[in-house]
């Protein structure tokens, strides 16, 4: 069944009848390059999710994180973000391929602001990005360089509304799916659940750096 709505904004004008123009100073807070509040907010950062697109504008946003400052700024313009042993899907990396265009999204726990920093990235591998970016003596395969064009504090409405950091708040993980009952059933895999999670398991185990 095809659900259809009555009423779809399909205008700027449409859409500002609603909610109004932006005061001067939401207009005002972006800036084209990584000043020193952007940079400590990085630094701070364990976690940030990136998004992409690939030449037909599909959509991807893949989860990255590290311990606090993993994302290394090489200048005002310029930050390097390491990429870690997955899955080898590489989502983000054939889009990158494809369309050079990111948005990133770094949070603080604890933190009610995030930071907003878009622009264009490559892959690259050269070692003097790479080496300072090892753990445990191992480096990166590859490092995702993002040349900012714009970078702006996101308010703290989403978080406050959300009790994001507030752990009375969260919700109960009892009845979840584990991520292995989502592999097997989406998969339709022959190997049966407890294979899927030791494998999970030692997945995590033999190649998290």
């Amino acid at each position: 069944m095809t659900i259809v709505f009555n009423h779809v904004v399909t205008s700027e004008t449409q859409l500002r009848e609603v909610i109004g123009s932006p005061s001067r100073r939401a207009l005002r807070k972006q800036v084209a390059q990584l000043d020193e509040f952007s940079r400590a907010f990085i630094a701070r950062s364990p976690f940030l999710v990136l998004s992409s697109c690939d030449a037909e504008g599909n959509m991807d946003v893949s989860p990255k994180g590290d311990p606090p400052g993993f994302v290394r700024v090489l200048d005002d313009h310029t930050l390097a973000i390491p990429d870690r042993l997955g899955n080898r899907r590489a989502d983000t990396m054939k889009n990158l391929i494809q369309n050079p265009k990111v948005a990133l999204l770094f949070l603080i726990p604890g933190k009610k602001e995030t930071l907003r920093v878009s622009g264009t990235a490559q892959i690259v591998r050269d070692e003097w990005v790479r080496g300072p970016m090892a753990i445990g003596g191992k480096l990166p395969d590859h490092a995702i360089v993002v040349h900012v064009t714009e970078a702006f504090f996101h308010c703290t409405k989403c978080v406050i509304r959300s009790r994001l950091w507030d752990s009375q708040a969260w919700p109960s993980l009892a009845g979840l799916p584990s991520l292995a009952e989502a592999l097997v059933a989406q998969g339709k895999l022959e190997e049966s659940l407890e294979q899927v999670q030791a494998l999970l398991e030692e997945d995590a185990r033999q190649r998290l750096y």
